[in-house]
């Protein structure tokens, strides 16, 4: 879940790989996976699609038990909001879900009214801030 994900798991990213725009995108799930190698598009065994990944720098050190590496991957399951918006998550976000406009390396990211499905705020609205759903 991506609130237990801590800055200092994700210190060592350099790089953001996104595979689709994530303009279209409303959140994306994030997860820290172990993974063999520091960088390069990494192996997908969930349901549904890797929008993304992480890259870690040269000082990123391997687990010494298992020699793998904990990199973030985007990914959207076939029940998310982009292919069913009228579906669960029509005016909610799965738990593990940020808005992929507040991620950045090192950044965990957050969600937002736009992530949640919800209409926004009467402060952004007053402040004239709109966000596209």
């Amino acid at each position: 879940m991506s609130s237990l994900i801590t800055e200092d798991e994700i210190s060592h990213e350099t790089e953001l790989v996104w595979l689709e725009d994530v303009d279209n995108l409303d959140y994306v799930r994030q997860s820290l996976d172990r993974l063999p190698t520091r960088k390069g598009r990494p192996p997908y065994h969930r349901d549904g699609r890797m929008v993304g990944y992480a890259i870690l720098g040269s000082n990123a050190k391997p687990s010494r038990a298992s020699g793998t590496f904990r990199r973030r991957v985007f990914w959207l399951l076939p029940h998310d909001r982009d292919t069913e918006p009228d579906g669960l998550y029509a005016r909610s976000a799965p738990a593990e879900a940020v808005d992929p406009r507040t991620l950045e390396p090192c950044v965990k990211g957050y969600k937002t009214e736009r992530s949640e499905g919800g209409p926004p705020s009467t402060a952004m609205q007053e402040l004239g801030i709109t966000l596209p759903l």
